[in-house]
């Protein structure tokens, strides 16, 4: 739990260091960014561990990373600077993908969150935002 605590903190950090450099948004479509992804990790992950406790660690995971850049509803997320997801809907592939890769103003994850946390929070904004 400590590990996860000091990942989040410091995916949190990168990503205020990222904002201040780059800025974080206005990017509203989807970037494929040429990443080519299947769903089938995040469809695993959320069903392997049971609905509940993959979409409580997804939901947990965008509190710590992902909620002061970007609206979400189900998360009281109302982020000012990345796309609102509940109008984006993203799918959990394109949602992985832009976590891992980052783009349009959006810093990478990969290698701050582990495979089990990008899947977690790619199934969780998919399914919190409608797909």
């Amino acid at each position: 739990m400590l590990r996860l605590r000091l990942a989040h903190a410091l995916a949190a950090g990168a990503c205020a260091l990222a904002l201040v450099a780059a800025g974080c948004g206005g990017d509203d479509e989807p970037d494929s960014g040429g990443a080519s992804t299947t769903s089938a990790p995040a469809e695993t992950t959320a069903t392997s561990g049971g609905g509940a406790t993959a979409s409580a660690e997804g939901k947990e995971v965008f509190a710590a990373n992902c909620a002061s850049c970007h609206t979400l509803a189900d998360a009281d997320a109302n982020g000012s600077f990345g796309p609102n997801l509940d109008e984006v809907q993203p799918d959990a592939a394109t949602v992985e993908a832009k976590v891992k890769n980052g783009g349009g103003g959006m810093p990478a994850f990969d290698g701050q969150l582990d495979d089990a946390e990008i899947a977690a929070v790619a199934a969780y904004v998919a399914e919190s935002a409608g797909q």
